[in-house]
């Protein structure tokens, strides 16, 4: 399980001696529901434990309650490091990892519904509620053709929106939208999934010790059951491991 770090990945992951860690509280998937901000737990905080284990460093959570503010803080150098989704418009700004874990997203439609599969959600008309600059926020900024995204700052509120104003559908974490889907009568999970979330570790941009370094880490941390292991203590359900990069 060990792994040397170079002078310089060390340099640039913990320049200060320890190793600040961006952390974002809505994912409920990667830090457990109600996760104190500060010392959260759950897979994401799990594997920068053991990130800094390696290097040798202490860790300091800095948390975040979406993943727009995350992103902004490590493009910013904030944090040396965040667990987030890696996507094509944050990589303009930040240098990501191969991914641990790949989390499908889909829609939520209340009951009574005529959206019946995902073709269907794409039309003139139809109002989408998302948290706003997550992964999937932005992978349908480019991709919807008709349909209108309302967005809210984090999951939880892009459910209360969704319920609050009525709208046609609610983007999101599968996972999540199942757990949804039992508290409102009648609402349905499309089937399939419009995108897999590639979760990763990301730092600032031209940081490219560290980079490579991270690569090696989560592939090893695949590689080795690590990301599995951690899965299965924290009880997340509907995620899989990322497979190998290539």
């Amino acid at each position: 399980m060990s792994q040397s770090a170079t002078p310089a990945a060390r340099a640039e992951l913990a320049p200060s001696g320890k190793l600040r860690v961006g952390i974002n509280h809505s994912n409920f998937l990667l830090v457990n529901s109600g996760s104190p901000h500060g010392a959260p737990k759950g897979i994401a905080p799990d594997l920068a434990l053991e990130l800094g284990k390696r290097l040798g460093v202490p860790v300091e959570y800095v948390s975040f309650d979406g993943a727009g503010k995350t992103a902004d803080a490590i493009r910013d150098a904030a944090v040396d490091v965040g667990f987030i989704a890696s996507e094509a418009e944050r990589a303009n700004v930040i240098e990501f990892s191969s991914a641990y874990l790949e989390l499908p997203a889909t829609y939520l439609v209340p009951a009574g519904s005529p959206l019946r599969s995902l073709a269907d959600v794409d039309r003139p008309g139809v109002r989408i509620a998302v948290s706003g600059r997550s992964a999937y926020d932005l992978y349908l900024s480019r991709t919807l053709k008709n349909a209108q995204l309302v967005r809210a700052e984090g999951i939880p509120a892009s459910v209360k929106l969704f319920t609050d104003q009525k709208l046609d559908a609610l983007a999101g974490l599968k996972p999540g939208l199942l757990t949804e889907a039992q508290k409102l009568p009648g609402a349905r999970v499309l089937d399939g999934h419009f995108m897999g979330v590639q979760q990763s570790i990301g730092v600032p941009k031209k940081r490219a010790s560290s980079a490579k370094y991270l690569r090696d880490f989560v592939e090893n941390a695949k590689s080795s059951g690590l990301v599995a292991q951690l899965v299965e203590k924290h009880g997340v359900k509907g995620v899989i491991v990322a497979p190998p990069a290539q």
